[in-house]
């Protein structure tokens, strides 16, 4: 994979709950973590004193964060209802020239700010909450 536009890694919300997915519009930074738990089982037996995990076990995890400018009311409106309701609706990350990962997310925090000279601005963060599908571009 060659260099990529950041604009490209987008950040979709399902608006309706049927797979009506819309690019979270205002955007400017945009950030994807998986993470794998391991399993210890190191024993006295371990071959050459070499640490040995569990194939297979543990906890996996994404995250998603994101920040950017107010832009589009649907999306706005849509993102502050999933984190006041607390729901987990499906989103989709587009990796380009890569593939899409698409399951539930709770959005963990959202963080409004502005300048008294300058646009306001809003990060959030969000936790996959599920699992999670992925699909080769």
């Amino acid at each position: 994979m060659g260099a990529q536009n950041g604009r490209d890694l987008l950040i979709k919300v399902d608006l309706t709950g049927g797979g009506d997915f819309e690019t979270i519009a205002g955007l400017r930074a945009t950030r994807l973590s998986f993470n794998a738990e391991t399993i210890d089982v190191t024993s006295m037996e371990s071959a050459g004193g070499w640490r040995e995990l569990l194939s297979g076990a543990g906890v996996k995890s994404a995250g998603i964060s994101g920040s950017g400018v107010f832009k589009d009311a649907s999306t706005d409106e849509r993102t502050r209802q999933v984190f006041f309701d607390g729901e987990t609706p499906p989103f989709q990350v587009i990796i380009p020239d890569f593939g899409v990962i698409e399951g539930p997310f709770m959005i963990s925090s959202i963080e409004y700010s502005g300048s008294y000279d300058g646009e306001a601005t809003y990060e959030m963060s969000m936790a996959s909450a599920g699992q999670l599908s992925f699909s080769a571009l």
